[in-house]
């Protein structure tokens, strides 16, 4: 096993903790790593299918911990999953070039870096909201078809959502982004496999034992003890790091 390869090993290790215990799944920050590595010349659709099969294991680890900790609300979760479901798939069928590609995963790494922070601001709700029909199906909608074009589970675009406009505390919050990351990358998957984009599993296996063992960690970490400004805060930085790092390899 070479060096670089132990590196993204332990960097898919940490950020798995990072994001699952915030209720992500971690796509964009398995992205980041991956286009800094090697694995980047396997271009776009290698790394889509892989972050979301990564996804897969740690946002169902998280949805598993905050919900034995009582905080999904299926009245808020499901229809978010039904709006997002059939635009995943529909975004997983678009084929970007590599250079737009790299475009649109900075400006989504920046923008959610920013949506972080403003959730620390927030993190004091005193009333919830219940969204309106209209906002479950355009919200839902456009975020599965970043999600289907981007290769993420869309849990860094919804918790801030849910969180800034008060239709869920910071844990709830959480876990519905847990289980809609997972749905949403299930579904990106089965998108991917129509087109005949399958997934090489001789190589995700080092990368799902790393994520499976830092999604137990971040998991328990963060449904059971954690204190979210702080990790809002780290999440926030490695993702202005990895945007960072991708703009400059563009030039």
């Amino acid at each position: 096993m070479d060096a670089e390869l132990v590196i993204l090993i332990i960097g898919l290790f940490f950020m798995a903790i990072i994001y699952s215990s915030v209720g992500h799944g971690g796509a964009s920050g398995y992205l980041a790593l991956l286009s800094l590595t090697s694995f980047s010349s396997e271009g776009h659709i290698w790394l889509k299918q892989h972050a979301w099969s990564l996804n897969l294991i740690v946002a169902g680890l998280a949805f598993l911990y905050y919900r034995k900790e009582g905080y999904h609300d299926i009245k808020l979760t499901l229809p978010f999953i039904l709006a997002s479901i059939p635009f995943v798939i529909l975004g997983s069928y678009v084929q970007v070039e590599r250079n737009i590609y790299d475009i649109l995963l900075t400006t989504f790494l920046i923008l959610a870096a920013i949506k972080l922070v403003i959730i620390k601001k927030e993190i004091d709700i005193i009333e919830i909201e219940s969204p309106k029909i209209q906002d479950f199906f355009i919200i839902g909608g456009l975020i599965g078809y970043v999600c289907g074009i981007l290769g993420i589970g869309g849990g860094v675009l919804l918790t801030p959502i849910m969180v800034i406009k008060k239709w869920a505390d910071t844990k709830t919050a959480a876990a519905t982004s847990a289980i809609f990351i997972w749905f949403n990358s299930l579904s990106g998957l089965i998108g991917a496999g129509l087109s005949d984009q399958l997934v090489e599993f001789d190589n995700i296996i080092p990368f799902a034992i790393a994520v499976l063992i830092g999604g137990l960690i971040g998991s328990r970490y963060g449904s059971e003890i954690a204190k979210e400004e702080s990790l809002k805060s780290i999440l926030s930085l490695v993702l202005i790091i990895a945007a960072s790092k991708l703009i400059i390899s563009n030039f």
